[in-house]
C-alpha cells in the first residue's frame, strides 16, 4: 500500500481516489505519521429503482376500459343525442 504526504495528496486528490475506487487504497500522512487511509466501499450504494410499470403484471385492465361511463358523458353533452348519432354522416352539416 502506498503512502502519499498530505500535501502531495492534497494536490492529487482527483487522480489518488480514482485509483482507490479501482481497487488500489492508500495512506495519507503527516511528517512520515499515517493518519488515514482511503479505500473504496465494498457495496456500491443502490440504485434508486424505475417506477414505471411497477404493477407490471399485477393489474388487468378491462377491454372496455375506455368506454366506462360512455352514456353519462353522452348525457352530459346532449341528452337528446348519442354517440353513435353523433359520429353517423347523416347528421354531419357543412358550415359556410
Amino acid at each position: 500500500m502506498q503512502t502519499f504526504d498530505i500535501e502531495y495528496a492534497r494536490m492529487h486528490l482527483s487522480e489518488l481516489v480514482e485509483a482507490a475506487s479501482v481497487g488500489d487504497p492508500f495512506l495519507i500522512s503527516r511528517s512520515g505519521t499515517p493518519l488515514v487511509m482511503v479505500a473504496a466501499i465494498s457495496e456500491k450504494p443502490a440504485k434508486a429503482h424505475k417506477r414505471i410499470g411497477f404493477l407490471s403484471g399485477l393489474l388487468t385492465v378491462p377491454a372496455a376500459f375506455d368506454r366506462f361511463g360512455q352514456a353519462e358523458v353522452e348525457q352530459l353533452f346532449d341528452p337528446l343525442l348519442t354517440l353513435s348519432e353523433c359520429t353517423s354522416s347523416a347528421n354531419i352539416t357543412q358550415v359556410g
